[in-house]
């Protein structure tokens, strides 16, 4: 990134460029990403190419001022952290199911993060509904976030038995909220080449679910979540109750999308039925 661009991002993420890639910078820019930058499947519905190339996800972030599904946000930021002295490694996860099954080969991307001082991190702004701040990676008690309780442990065998690396401390990791499985991460880096199958798949599949609803969701400043998805606006509150309703009008939805989330559209995006 050059140093315009690294400007760029952090005035969307409304911060000053932090002096050193610290354990504290890092998790106020993943809480400030969070509650800037939407987790939103929009293009997906707007026929919008999805380009996992560092320059096009910059530009998403920055000039178009919107966000995206994982491999674009988890993309990004890793980028914007690395230019900015951490040690980013990009690693592939498939993610839990309803009923437990995990999803395809680099089905979700996440950040393996070493900082100045030492701590090595997980963080992921690309989940939706997950932690506030970067886990610990190494930690394998429960780790309390705003965001619910988790762990970062090993894994067991996969359906098909296996267990991922074949080396110590190589093997499988889960990601676990609240007792819940939430995805199952390889420890081994990837390139972000590595996952255009996965964007691509998420993208066009009619089994996907990206392809089959509308979301657009960030974290609320005061630790809450608002989502719009479709016309059906639910807010979430720091104690976990809900409110949803029905927005009537396409300029109701598209004054939302403005206000609420920053994305400013000309035309509303709809479910490709046909997919």
């Amino acid at each position: 990134m050059t140093s315009v661009q690294i400007d760029a991002y952090l005035r969307r993420l409304g911060l000053a460029r932090p002096p050193r890639p610290t354990s504290e910078a890092l998790r106020e820019l993943h809480l400030r990403h969070l509650r800037t930058v939407p987790f939103e499947n929009l293009s997906v519905h707007l026929g919008e190419e999805i380009t996992l190339e560092e320059k096009r996800l910059l530009d998403k972030v920055t000039e178009a001022r919107r966000g995206g599904f994982c491999y674009e946000l988890n993309g990004a930021f890793g980028t914007l952290l690395t230019s900015l002295g951490y040690e980013v490694e990009l690693l592939a996860g498939r993610v839990y199911g309803d009923e437990g099954r995990l999803g395809i080969p680099y089905d979700h991307l996440a950040l393996r993060v070493r900082a100045a001082d030492g701590d090595t991190w997980l963080a992921d702004v690309g989940f939706g509904a997950h932690s506030h701040c970067p886990l610990a990676y190494a930690e394998r008690g429960e780790q309390d976030d705003p965001g619910g309780r988790f762990r970062v442990v090993e894994a067991g065998p996969d359906p098909a038995g296996v267990r991922g690396g074949a080396a110590p401390g190589t093997g499988d990791l889960e990601v676990v909220r609240d007792g819940k499985p939430q995805y199952r991460l390889e420890t081994r880096p990837r390139a972000l080449g590595d996952f255009a199958a996965g964007a691509w798949w998420h993208s066009t599949s009619p089994r996907s679910h990206f392809t089959r609803s509308l979301v657009c969701s960030r974290l609320t400043e005061d630790g809450g979540r608002i989502t719009l998805s479709g016309r059906s606006l639910r807010t979430t509150t720091v104690d976990g109750t809900q409110e949803t309703r029905e927005l009537e009008t396409d300029e109701e939805v598209l004054t939302l999308y403005r206000e609420r989330f920053g994305i400013e559209l000309s035309c509303l995006p709809t479910v490709r039925t046909s997919a």
